[in-house]
């Protein structure tokens, strides 16, 4: 299975990402492992992360995990996460050289977008799925707005996304929802709060999963 297939099939299984960006690398492992212990199966680590090759390497060693690399700005560091073990690419902008070079390499591209215009661009580039940075204010409408007429995009809002609204924007049609500080609040990771990280995550897994309820 090429890791763009297995990308998108993990996104649609779980349809949750937890999004780790910190300033310690021992703090982010031990951050991630509490997400992965309560449930969290996709798992990305932004490359502005200390030692973030090393954290997608080790945890890539897990079968039962999708792992990927976010922050990714540039084509070396493309090359970097893939080689790394990373099966999808995330970037905050839409860079074609980016989506590209992850296209060549087999793993998934996740631009990042804000427009009806950027989310088709990142489509027409051939990205697996669009990242939706930043979020609007309501954003369960916006993405069911846009999917009006392009319900062929894959909207991943990852921004703005928390317990409270993350069931209705995965009715209005995102494909899945990524969590950076509702998960991984940086005094919890910094303090080594696994326990809280954990109910964190529980909670935001139960908020996923009752979409489909």
């Amino acid at each position: 299975m090429s890791s763009e297939t297995a990308f998108t099939a993990a996104l649609a299984q779980h349809r949750a990402v937890a999004i780790m960006r910190a300033t310690s690398r021992d703090h982010a492992a031990a951050a991630m492992w509490a997400a992965v212990e309560a449930g969290f199966r996709v798992l990305e680590f932004t490359m502005t992360t200390p030692g973030a090759a090393s954290l997608i390497e080790e945890f890539a060693r897990d079968a039962r995990l999708t792992v990927g690399a976010g922050t990714v700005m540039d084509p070396e560091s493309a090359d970097e996460a893939v080689r790394a073990g990373a099966r999808f690419l995330v970037s905050p902008v839409i860079d074609e050289r980016v989506v590209a070079r992850a296209r060549a390499l087999g793993a998934a591209a996740v631009p990042g977008c804000f427009s009806p215009t950027e989310l088709w661009r990142a489509h027409a580039a051939g990205a697996a799925a669009q990242k939706l940075f930043p979020s609007p204010g309501d954003i369960a409408a916006f993405v069911r707005s846009v999917l009006g007429p392009m319900p062929f995009l894959n909207i991943v809002p990852t921004n703005g996304v928390d317990a409270a609204n993350a069931a209705a924007v995965l009715q209005a049609g995102a494909v899945g929802v990524g969590f950076t500080t509702p998960l991984f609040s940086p005094a919890l990771v910094q303090a080594g709060d696994l326990t809280a990280i954990g109910e964190r995550a529980a909670t935001l897994l139960a908020a996923v999963r009752s979409a489909a309820a």
